[in-house]
Parts: structure tokens; sequence; C-alpha cells
């Protein structure tokens, strides 16, 4: 009614204004509902988890480990028999020759017990040549029947056969004391270098009283070095005997060494847990020297392919280690252990098989069990 009064007052014209703004309206309305539901769509559509196939890999690693060089062999020297040092020939740094004489010394008390065993042993020839000459003439007289009554004959043997005995001991005790008087001669067991010496002319030596406090010599080989690394068990499968490994030392911080693995322990160190393995070095040059610390590089190549994940796809948690796998659209946690690592890769050692969907980037976010509507897949 109070449009019919606004028509017959204003006209028509009034009519196209009011029409005009309900459809403007009309029109706002619309557009405003279509964005709203637009932006619902965007919302309600889930973002796609990005996953990967898993495949069998090698990876091939480096161990960084602390080593210690050591001489091939190394000798403390002390003197055998007691005396007194009458020359030396060899000093700290001289490099010497198996067999080469180091050292010599004196005791006039075993000259005393040589000179006693040799008349001992010319007196006990003279009396077995004298005993043989008799059982001879015996044993030649009997040839004539009844001439030599044959206990005589039986005798004389014993009397030659007991003087036989008597000079071997003699000569055996010669031999003694001569062997003695060898121990004067201090000499190399084998070449080296002598990195130590604890002695000097007239010095007392011997098996007992204060010559035998400290080594006269310390023998070092040289030339060739051990260089001995403890491997933790969880690294000791991939190494084996003559696998080259290379090394560092503070004093040649620019070059590196190599040399090959030549002895393993076989077992773990109690306290370490660790397997002691043993390198051969060749050190011609005698530029290395033992006692150096090392850092040696041990290259640790997978014997057999394994599975291989980014480390992105690996979750750490208070419970354990897990990669998340995607199955019928639900995020299954796989428990897993962890292998070797190079770069961004890692062995994955678990409940797994190849083709497997791996999430990529595995959050703890990502529950067990949770759904996974969408994923995105890469190879």
């Amino acid at each position: 009614m109070y449009m019919n009064q606004l028509i017959k007052r204003f006209g028509y014209p009034l009519i196209a204004v009011f029409s005009g703004i309900l459809l403007a309206s009309s029109l706002t309305g619309c557009h405003s509902s279509e964005s709203k539901a637009d932006k619902v769509a965007i919302k309600e559509e889930p973002e796609a988890t990005e996953v990967f196939t898993l495949h069998k890999g090698k990876l091939s690693s480096n161990l960084q480990i602390p080593g210690e060089l050591l001489a091939f062999r190394d000798v403390d020297m002390y003197a055998k028999v007691s005396g007194f040092v009458k020359s030396i020939h060899a000093d700290v740094g001289s490099e010497v020759q198996e067999g080469q004489l180091l050292a010599l010394a004196e005791a006039p008390e075993l000259n005393a017990q040589l000179a006693s065993a040799e008349s001992k042993l010319k007196a006990q020839e003279a009396l077995y040549i004298a005993s043989k000459a008799n059982y001879d003439r015996y044993v030649d007289a009997a040839k004539t029947p009844g001439t030599v009554a044959a206990s005589m004959i039986e005798q004389t043997l014993a009397k030659k056969e007991s003087d036989y005995a008597q000079l071997e001991a003699a000569k055996s005790a010669y031999r003694e004391v001569a062997d003695m008087r060898k121990y004067l001669e201090i000499r190399a067991p084998f070449s080296g270098i002598i990195s130590l010496r604890n002695v000097s002319t007239g010095a007392y030596i011997g098996p007992s009283g204060k010559g035998s406090e400290l080594p006269l010599f310390v023998l070092t080989e040289q030339k060739r070095l051990r260089l001995v690394v403890a491997v933790p068990e969880a690294y000791t499968g991939y190494v084996d005997l003559n696998d080259e490994v290379s090394f560092t030392v503070k004093a040649f911080p620019d070059k590196k060494f190599t040399g090959k693995v030549k002895r393993l322990a076989g077992a773990l160190d109690k306290r370490l847990r660790s397997e002691r393995t043993e390198v051969d070095v060749i050190n011609s040059d005698r530029k290395l020297l033992p006692g150096m610390i090392a850092e040696v590089t041990i290259p640790l190549p997978t014997k057999n392919t394994t599975f291989v994940v980014p480390k992105s796809a690996i979750i750490s948690s208070s419970i354990g280690v897990f990669i998340v796998k995607v199955v019928n659209q639900k995020a299954e946690w796989v428990p897993i252990q962890k292998g070797l690592e190079e770069g961004d890769n890692v062995e994955v050692f678990g409940e797994v098989k190849e083709g497997d969907l791996i999430m990529t980037t595995a959050t703890e976010e990502v529950r067990n069990g949770s759904p996974v509507p969408a994923v995105k897949q890469h190879s």
C-alpha cells in the first residue's frame, strides 16, 4: 500500500531505481556465496604427501678414527752376564745392522773360568788318550789265545768309556764358559735405529745389580711401522685383511700416507668394545716416527645391497628409530636400524621390502595409523 502511494506520488522512475538496487544486491550476494564456496573447496582439498618407492642400493662411506704409529720391532737390550763396559760402538740415532757390535764388556772372572775349563779339558783329553791306548794294547794282545784274560779287556774298555764321558763333560763345560764370554759382546738382534742409550764406558752391567735397572740400549725398527687403530664394534664387519687405509699426521698435515691391514685381533676389547687392527706402513725415508698419532681414514664399502633412504625419511624418537610406510592410505611406523651413512643417504634394516611406499619427509606429527588420503610419488 505504501508502495502504491509512492508510485502515485513519484511515478514509475522510482520503480526502476528500486529494481536496480535489488538486482545489484542479488548479484553481490551471489558472487560472495560463490567465493566462500570456492574457499571452502580449496581448504577441504588435502595436500599431497610426498613418498618414494623403496629400492636396494650400495653405499660407500669412510670411518675417521685416531690411531697410533708403533715401531714394528722395539727391544730393550740388557746384559746377560756381569761385567764392565770396555767400549761403546753405537749411540742415539745410530743406524745399525743385524749382528753389529754395539758395546763390548769385560769380566776378568770369566777369563779365569775359561782358563780353568780349558786346562781341565786338556787333562781329560790326556786321560782319554791314555785309556784308549791301553785298551787297544789289550785288544791286540788278546789276538793270541790265552795271553790276556777277558776280564782285563772289559776293565780297560770300561775305563776308556768312562774317560770319554769325562772328556765330553769337560768339552761341554768349556763351551759353556766360552759362550758366556760371547755375551760380553752386545750385538744388534735386528737392523734398526738406536733410540735410547743408558750406558757409558766403565759402567757396571749385568743381570743383577745397579747395571740392570735400565736397558743398555733401545733398538727400534723404523723402516716398517705398525699403525694401530681400535675399530668400533659396529664397523668391524666392514674391515678385512689387505684393505688399504690412508692417514695423516700433524708433522706432515698436507701429505697422505697409506698402508694395508695385516692383522686383526679377532676379538673385542672388553673395555672399549673395539677390535685392535694393525696396518703395516712402509717408512723407508723414516719421516714417520714411532709414537706419532695419526688421523686414519678407513673405507667402509657395503658388501651386500641394502635398502637406502634419505635421512629426512627417518624419525628418531624417544621410543626408537622409525620410517613411515604408506599402506592403504594410512601411515605405518616401521622400526628400523641404521647402517652406513653417505651424504644425505643412510642404510636401513627392518621389516620392509622392495617396492614399499615410504614417506620422504617423516615427522612425529604423522602419527602411526593416521590417514594419508593423497600421495605424490617419486621414484
